[in-house]
């Protein structure tokens, strides 16, 4: 049984479907799939190519391939000929919805209130909102992430949003006189951009603030993405606990960085603007949000200069949080909560095979492992090689071949 129905529990849908073996089924409580619809600006592209779809990975003959997509909706020979490998985000979204749409396990609308154990036939019994009970062997959780709010935004009233709104709330934004965008990463420099791109026909003032010392560009390079390798999750999952938290602070801008052309094109257009005189516009880091109120129209922001150690502020009429999504363990876990494993951070001490029960191949967790499996947790890329792991423990053998070493490099002595 899985729980939630984002990319990654759609792969494992996509793989499971042909395997007779298997019975399986997917409890979604969205009435459709949905996936970052607040981000669907124009351009807009994943950052891995692909490849990184929901089982070319593991199965590049499957016929829920993104390739195969493109065949049914008669777009692969455009999609060649654009020579651009990495698809917009509106469109993978499409294709998530088409693959969706195809599966017999998937049940839309369908909440989850409770997860129990039945001792007497070893099995987790789910139950929904509108009365349905399912029994299974295994869970798989794939209830994804939330945004995430700074304290500082606490209670604080008026018509701020989180980014994953962004596109329904524009319009609105764009009549305020000054716009607060907050936060560092890719999604802030879209926000960002598009802002820009429309200041000389609303005027207003747009700032862009974050906490991070510079805007740091996603590291991309081929040496660099071996990390998302079995041989780099081996490695990392074997390091001290302590030292796996260190490094998931370090290694943000492994995957929560910029794209370096979005970062270029950001520059070459407050260039262009700035020809015909200063841009009503402001680039600021190092500066953490430590409060925020709202007044008659105006958020007044205190920052920090973390480096300068100064405090200063910003009045804006609009605020958009770029600040990320965190996870947070689903409501309906309680009753099985002792048979779930931990760490010493409280967190679920996700295993090499992704399990998280005490038994070790019971309930698994699709993302929301970084503190366990490194930057490999949230890449779209992986989400394939850890379905095939995930399927080899529901089978008790390897219905997709696994691989053990893709690295050139050697990541431990």
């Amino acid at each position: 049984m899985g729980i939630g129905l984002g990319p990654f529990n759609l792969g494992l849908a996509c793989l499971t479907e042909p395997i007779a073996e298997l019975d399986a089924v997917f409890l979604e409580s969205k009435p459709d799939f949905e996936w970052h619809a607040g981000m669907f600006l124009d351009g807009a592209h994943l950052q891995t190519p692909f490849m990184s779809d929901l089982v070319t990975l593991a199965d590049p003959t499957s016929p829920y391939s993104f390739l195969n997509y493109l065949k049914e909706k008669g777009r692969l020979y455009s999609f060649y000929i654009r020579e651009n490998f990495y698809p917009l985000r509106v469109e993978y979204d499409d294709y998530c919805r088409w693959a969706a749409n195809k599966l017999s396990s998937v049940r839309f609308g369908t909440t989850v209130t409770e997860v129990t154990y039945d001792e007497s036939d070893e099995s987790y019994v789910v139950r929904t909102a509108t009365g349905e009970t399912y029994r299974g062997r295994h869970l798989v959780l794939g209830t994804g992430t939330s945004p995430h709010y700074p304290d500082a935004v606490r209670g604080l009233g008026g018509d701020f949003f989180h980014n994953s709104r962004y596109v329904q709330n524009k319009a609105a934004l764009q009549r305020k006189r000054s716009i607060t965008i907050v936060g560092s990463g890719q999604s802030a420099a879209e926000i960002y951009l598009d802002l820009l791109s429309e200041i000389d026909v609303h005027g207003y003032q747009l700032n862009w603030v974050t906490r991070s010392p510079r805007f740091f560009p996603l590291e991309y390079t081929k040496l660099t993405l071996e990390m998302t390798s079995p041989e780099y999750i081996d490695y990392f999952r074997a390091l001290p606990e302590a030292t796996r938290y260190r490094l998931t602070q370090q290694q943000k801008g492994l995957f929560k960085g910029i794209d370096g052309d979005l970062i270029n094109e950001i520059f070459d257009l407050l260039y262009q603007k700035n020809l015909t005189g200063p841009v009503p516009t402001r680039l600021l880091t190092n500066s953490c949000l430590r409060a925020a109120r709202h007044d008659h129209g105006t958020y007044t922001l205190s920052f920090r200069q973390e480096e300068q150690e100064k405090d200063y502020e910003i009045a804006t009429e609009g605020l958009v949080l770029a600040t990320g999504y965190a996870y947070a363990e689903p409501e309906f876990l309680k009753p099985v909560h002792d048979r779930l494993v931990r760490d010493s951070h409280g967190n679920f001490d996700v295993a090499r095979n992704y399990a998280i029960d005490i038994t070790g191949r019971g309930v698994f967790l699709q993302n929301a492992g970084v503190h366990t499996h490194s930057i490999t947790s949230p890449d779209l890329g992986m989400g394939a090689y850890r379905n095939s792991c995930i399927i080899r423990e529901l089978l008790g053998s390897e219905y997709y071949p696994v691989e053990k070493t893709i690295a050139f490099q050697e990541f431990s002595v």
